[in-house]
């Protein structure tokens, strides 16, 4: 499918996950808590399929050609251990949680003074308990959908093809894919599920103007590396998911950023 202009696809993305994500917060209040519970138990699961679709990455031919047999495992687990200490240093999941806060309070007091007419008023000490809640519900559907969707090769290549013209076949299969994952998403974790459309506009985004600026695709090692690197962070997303581990996966964004220079660096020593 040919395009004018390129950023159409993300465009696509993005629109998909609004109206997924309008349909799950519409219906998902409806649900009695049970439901809610194996719906988030399933996309646990289901994130865990993908996390090793995406973590089978390490094994393709065109990484290891380029690094050498055996690196690439060492440089996924270089990746996260660099960008892990790192986010953990500079407290990314504490600072992301603090941003997510912000944004989830205002939301909620522009929504309690809509619903109301009324100035929204200060919340006192009772209901701290499920104002914390309700916080990282919100953080936990905004991190887990914006991983989903912005890591993984049809986020990348589908972008990248975006950007040097040739089609968005590949986002447009991503967005269907996105759309129905955050109606599922949304039904249990609400609004923040729809704040992941603004990450995927950015990441995919800018993605795309790199594919423009650029003029030619990010090699297959490194693109192989990212894909390997974010499949072991969904793996964290879904154990959070199911409740048996709370990793923190914020303090982990770096090393998307690590993974690509590290294969860089080693293809360099070679």
């Amino acid at each position: 499918m040919d395009v004018d202009f390129p950023g159409l696809g993300t465009l696509v993305n993005v629109g998909t996950i609004v109206v997924g994500s309008l349909l799950g917060m519409a219906v998902g209040h409806r649900l009695p808590q049970r439901t809610h519970a194996v719906v988030t138990d399933i996309l646990g699961l289901v994130t865990l399929l993908v996390a090793a679709l995406s973590a089978m990455a390490v094994t393709d031919a065109a990484f290891e050609a380029a690094t050498g047999s055996g690196a690439p495992v060492l440089i996924v687990l270089g990746s996260l251990l660099i960008g892990g200490i790192a986010g953990s240093l500079l407290r990314v999941e504490a600072r992301l949680e603090g941003l997510a806060g912000v944004i989830q309070g205002w939301l909620a007091r522009r929504s309690g003074g809509t619903r109301t007419g009324r100035r929204p008023v200060l919340i006192d000490a009772t209901e701290t308990g499920q104002d914390h809640a309700a916080r990282e519900r919100f953080i936990e559907g905004w991190l887990t959908a914006s991983l989903l969707f912005c890591v993984g090769p049809l986020a990348i290549l589908g972008s990248l093809s975006d950007g040097l013209g040739r089609g968005i076949d590949q986002l447009l299969l991503k967005s269907v894919l996105d759309g129905f994952a955050a109606l599922a998403f949304a039904s249990s974790f609400g609004v923040g599920v729809l704040l992941s459309a603004v990450s995927v506009g950015v990441v995919q985004g800018l993605v795309t103007l790199a594919g423009v600026l650029l003029g030619s695709i990010l090699p297959d090692a490194h693109i192989a590396a990212l894909t390997a690197t974010g499949g072991l962070m969904l793996v964290g997303i879904g154990l959070r998911l199911l409740n048996i581990k709370q990793i923190p996966v914020g303090d982990l964004l770096p090393a998307l950023i690590v993974a690509p220079l590290l294969t860089h660096l080693v293809i360099a020593l070679r």
